[in-house]
């Protein structure tokens, strides 16, 4: 048996650093979003369109990176898709009005499209089944750190150098992401041009809609990890304007989220001395429920607070880290073929579960209200699709299902 391309920790470290990309580049973000309202004299509601300018380039534009990284390789892809996020960065850094700043948080949102789908996507390539997700535990314990001090770097560099910093600082971000896809990272397929099809890619994710079990699996954990899209929208102004915190303070404050996922993922990783990661889904979901319950009902108990609000949030961060590792690898493990474009289209329900979250919670207008109504939804959604994917699970061990034309696997890069 031949030794993978990358071992297990190069495949980890990269990994982490692409599946970071969209993350920080909200989480550094949100602490100057009322800073931004003040410097370009708009509302609120102008502010949230860059947020979600961002979500509609990384979430459509993952859509895209699957069948490019599938088609010219993982390494082409993403420095291409980094040099956009680059562009980005830099036209924000500069932007001389909010239009601007719009425009340059969409073509931001393109470049990092690029990191959810190839950082799963090669952990697929070399290490598929219960490895993989380890493999992608371990992501998640790294992944967490960095955005968990994103919020308090990005308020404090908010507080000493004004917003036009923050941006820098994702275009340094993107510029050490760039030289590691150049220098570090190995190609894990032989590319094949010829799947950059019209007809091609929409037969592949007519496959993968097609699928119950993909389907199930990638709601499930979409709508899980999608509460953090939607928050990345509502808390600055339920935590700044309501609560009245500083743009630091809420920086700090959201160690609550990253830490407690940070906490989760560690408990997944011992957990797994005594079960499966399957086993881990059910504990998972558990705590997601509480989050959920809680979030619906201590803020108009209680009043909205850090402990009432937050306290609701670490329960969900700690369930989310439990379900993630191994339901990321039941929704790609039957397609090895179009890994990438599983990965991508993964993606794009994770953060288009979140703009669907951020839009509707934007229309009910209370940051209250929209917090407690629109993320105790995605969690019960979550819960529910992961029932089907038990049930679907379940009639496929029978036998029941109806078998399934399979395409061409894509060849493995050679190991060196």
């Amino acid at each position: 048996m031949t030794a993978p391309i990358m071992s297990v920790r190069r495949t980890t470290l990269i990994s982490s650093v692409l599946v970071a990309l969209g993350p920080i580049s909200m989480a550094l973000y949100t602490p100057a979003m009322p800073q931004l309202v003040e410097a370009f004299q708009t509302t609120p509601a102008v502010i949230k369109a860059t947020l979600t300018a961002y979500f509609a380039g990384f979430a459509f534009f993952q859509l895209a990176a699957g069948p490019v990284a599938d088609s010219f390789g993982r390494r082409l892809s993403t420095l291409v898709f980094i040099a956009i996020y680059i562009a980005g960065s830099l036209g924000a850094a500069l932007a001389p009005n909010v239009h601007v700043l719009i425009a340059a948080r969409l073509v931001q949102g393109i470049g990092a499209a690029i990191g959810v789908t190839v950082s799963r996507a090669i952990v697929r390539d070399l290490f598929p089944g219960d490895a993989g997700a380890r493999i992608l535990n371990l992501v998640g314990i790294m992944l967490a750190v960095a955005p968990s001090i994103s919020p308090a770097l990005g308020g404090f560099t908010v507080a000493v150098a004004g917003w036009h910093a923050v941006f820098v600082l994702m275009l340094l971000f993107g510029v050490g992401i760039g030289a590691i896809g150049l220098f570090a990272l190995k190609e894990t397929i032989v590319p094949d041009p010829s799947r950059f099809r019209p007809g091609r890619i929409a037969r592949s994710y007519g496959e993968l809609l097609r699928s119950a079990e993909f389907m199930t699996s990638a709601i499930s954990v979409a709508f899980g990890a999608g509460i953090f899209y939607a928050l990345a929208t509502m808390l600055p102004f339920v935590m700044i304007d309501v609560i009245g915190m500083t743009p630091m303070q809420f920086g700090f404050s959201m160690l609550c989220q990253s830490g407690v996922f940070f906490l989760g993922s560690v408990a997944f990783r011992v957990m797994m001395r005594w079960m499966t990661p399957r086993q881990a889904v059910a504990p998972g979901l558990c705590f997601i429920f509480a989050g959920s319950v809680s979030m619906a009902i201590a803020p108009h108990v209680f009043g909205p607070s850090l402990l009432t609000v937050m306290g609701s949030v670490a329960l969900m961060s700690f369930g989310v880290a439990m379900i993630m590792p191994y339901l990321l690898m039941a929704g790609m493990r039957p397609f090895p073929h179009i890994a990438g474009q599983a990965s991508s289209l993964t993606g794009f329900f994770q953060v288009g579960s979140g703009l669907v979250g951020g839009t509707v919670g934007a229309w009910i207008g209370s940051p209250v209200a929209s917090i407690s109504i629109v993320i105790p939804a995605m969690g019960a959604v979550s819960i529910i699709a992961y029932l089907f994917y038990r049930r679907v699970e379940a009639r496929l061990a029978r036998g029941e299902a109806m078998p399934q034309e399979v395409a061409a696997p894509v060849t493995p890069a050679p190991a060196e």
